[in-house]
């Protein structure tokens, strides 16, 4: 018969129980004649192996914040200088604590062939009273704790570099702000009554940096009744004319075809299309996906027409721009 799998309960109810097993404390070996004999606690050891593991503790500290504060200069040197010393001085610790604060004791006989209960006991008492010198034990537990930990940070800090972690921020900003201005590739600002139905505009933030990520838009305008905004982005649109960012969020390719349909009862409805993979959104529905890979919905700029018809932002889209990763969703762009 085939042996049955542990099911996953079962192992982290087994994980659990193992867990708390190894923390209940041991009993003490006592009313027994003492093996190792009794060592003098020797405190100004148990301070420099304190001092040792808290240096490593920051030494550790210090190279995670090397690697967030990612524009300090030599920063190749502080990073390996603060790692090779947080384990420089982790050795240190352990061969002082082996030298000055375990008591050593050689057995000159060979171990038994077979294992019986008093030999066992026997090593566990050796065991037991080669720690009596300590007098700081839970201190010196601490300080491990805290070197430990800060090392394993260490370790695990690099890690970040698959991926957005410390700074998050340019990924949710861009150059759009209330009252600027759409233009053209030319810098002309656009008017309301120039953009005509069934056309696909580029426009482009007044007086920014048109390489960012979130400078492009797409801009169409559409009958006000084929307009289906959800509440949210009720507000968004110009008499008609709405705005997307022209980043598509599935492999940051531009958006650049515009589905205009010639014959309405058997053509589909308006649509913005990648060219890259065939993402296709919906401009009546706030940018909602409506065919190909893209995960979530394009990102729309609200705006509206000035006294004299010009077009300009209200704020910022109400999406983060770009392409979708694990935590794009996390917060939303700044206002």
């Amino acid at each position: 018969m085939a042996k049955a799998r542990p099911s996953p309960k079962d192992l982290l109810i087994a994980a659990v129980v193992l867990l708390v097993g190894r923390r209940r404390p041991r009993p003490r070996l006592r009313g027994r004649e003492r093996i190792v004999p009794q060592g003098p606690p020797d405190r100004r050891a148990e301070l420099v192996v304190l001092a040792l593991l808290l240096g490593s503790a920051g030494c550790a500290a210090g190279f995670v914040a090397f690697y967030a504060l990612d524009r300090l200069p030599n920063q190749t040197q502080l990073l390996g200088a603060s790692l090779g010393l947080s384990l420089v001085l982790l050795a240190a610790a352990l061969v002082v604590t082996a030298k000055r604060l375990v008591v050593s004791e050689e057995l000159e006989h060979d171990y038994p062939a077979e294992e019986h209960v008093d030999e066992q006991l026997t090593i566990e008492q050796i065991v037991d009273e080669s720690g009596d010198r300590v007098t700081r034990r839970r201190l010196l537990r601490l300080g491990a704790g805290a070197a430990g930990g800060a090392l394993g940070a260490a370790l695990i800090t690099p890690a970040v570099s698959l991926g957005p972690v410390f700074d998050m921020d340019r990924f949710y900003g861009t150059p759009w702000r209330r009252g600027r201005r759409l233009v053209d590739e030319r810098g002309r600002p656009y008017r309301a009554d120039e953009i005509e139905e069934d056309t696909l505009y580029t426009a482009f933030p007044e007086g920014a940096d048109r390489e960012e990520l979130g400078s492009s838009l797409v801009v169409v305008r559409l009958p006000t009744s084929a307009l289906r905004l959800p509440r949210e982005n009720a507000r968004f649109d110009a008499a008609g004319i709405v705005a997307y960012s022209k980043i598509c969020t599935h492999a940051g390719c531009a958006i650049s075809l515009y589905r205009a349909p010639l014959f309405q009862p058997v053509e589909p409805r308006p649509a913005l299309v990648c060219p890259c993979h065939y993402s296709t959104f919906d401009p009546a529905r706030a940018g909602a996906v409506t065919f190909g890979p893209a995960g979530r919905k394009l990102p729309m700029l609200p705006i509206y027409a000035d006294g004299r018809g010009i077009l300009r932002a209200r704020g910022n889209f109400d999406e983060p721009v770009g392409p979708s990763w694990w935590g794009v969703r996390l917060r939303k762009p700044s206002p």
